[in-house]
């Protein structure tokens, strides 16, 4: 099945390092930079408010709804109008979410899988969120790393896979697409003949009803290094 597999896409959030605890660090950053910076509107608002007015600007702006970055800063953005304060304090609270953002914690598999992927394999990212791969520091992995932003569409859009196959000018069956998310990681390279393997950290996780296997179920990157090892 791999025998002709040349490059290895990955998502990022949930993949190399768990996102959840990453996003509530942030956000609260976020709140503790309002309180000493701008009181009145820390006092005005809170991490939960917040969100919902992404949630509330997705959905009134469907052609920008691919992009987080724009979706924080234009939330914050507002509430900070609404409360007679400058637009621009969106764009700050921003600078200091992306800086907590940008302290993840790897899973303990991911560095050395990655160390020994790139000796065989062509690797390359691909993700929903506005993580930056130097600000992380896995950027020399990688051939090329792209995310909704840049792209001005969001996973599973086949636009965004196509991409990656643009860019690597590979057939479809030369790439494997590895992620956590069954529609975003599974169903959406799919649909463009890609193979897939899905990152299963939590054992008790099962595909959603209707989406097709994947090729592989991973619980870590070691398992793709052992799958793919011919040697490495």
């Amino acid at each position: 099945m791999f025998r002709h597999l040349r490059l290895i896409c990955f998502d990022l959030d949930n993949t190399f390092w768990p996102i959840e605890p990453v996003i509530q660090a942030a956000d609260r950053a976020v709140q503790e930079w309002l309180h000493m910076t701008y009181p009145a509107l820390a006092a005005a608002t809170s991490a939960a408010a917040l969100r919902e007015a992404r949630f509330e600007l997705a959905r009134q702006n469907p052609e920008q709804a691919y992009d987080m970055t724009w979706l924080r800063i234009e939330a914050l953005a507002r509430c900070a109008d609404a409360q007679g304060l400058s637009m621009a304090i969106g764009r700050e609270g921003f600078e200091v979410f992306i800086e907590a953002r940008h302290r993840v914690e790897f899973y303990a598999d991911v560095q050395p899988a990655l160390q020994l992927l790139g000796r065989k394999y062509r690797m390359a990212t691909l993700s929903n969120g506005n993580a930056d791969m130097r600000r992380i520091g896995l950027a020399h992995h990688f051939e090329f790393t792209l995310n909704a932003a840049t792209l001005g569409a969001a996973k599973p859009d086949p636009r965004v896979f196509q991409k990656v196959l643009d860019l690597s000018q590979l057939a479809p069956a030369e790439v494997l697409y590895v992620g956590d998310d069954p529609d975003h990681d599974i169903t959406g390279p799919k649909k463009l003949g890609l193979r897939t393997a899905w990152m299963r950290r939590d054992p008790s996780r099962q595909l959603p009803v209707g989406v097709q296997p994947p090729d592989l179920v991973l619980a870590t990157l070691a398992d793709l290094v052992s799958e793919l090892q011919s040697p490495l």
